[in-house]
């Protein structure tokens, strides 16, 4: 019996995150994507704590994202998310693709955090 794409990924991810954990210094950054949505966190996993979140079902992002792009959205979500987490003091992060590939949505929400002063 074959496995589902979602296995897969979950096979995946379970892959990565053996090797990836945040810390207080150096939180992990990850991501979670749907069909219509795309979402961020910051997790400091020593303590099992969610310091910063991000959506494009927050208000300020679903008011502008009415003719915009996934992809456009994920850059607004990438740079909301590393605004918030400047602000407090976070400037260096893990970054937890989740088991999704590199690209796309997941990677332009990568670049826009990059793109506003996040360091990973």
């Amino acid at each position: 019996m074959s496995a589902s794409k979602d296995q897969i990924r979950l096979r995946r991810k379970l892959s990565i995150r053996k090797r990836i954990t945040g810390t207080e210094e150096r939180p992990r950054l990850t991501v979670f994507r749907s069909s219509k949505h795309i979402y961020a966190q910051v997790i400091d996993d020593s303590k099992s704590v969610s310091l910063v979140a991000a959506s494009t079902l927050t208000k300020e992002l679903s008011k502008a994202g009415d003719d915009k792009t996934k992809r456009e959205m994920a850059e607004l979500v990438g740079a909301t998310i590393a605004k918030a987490c400047l602000a407090r003091g976070i400037t260096k992060v893990v970054f937890d693709r989740n088991g999704y590939i590199y690209h796309g949505r997941v990677r332009a929400l990568a670049d826009g955090a990059r793109a506003a002063g996040l360091d990973f």
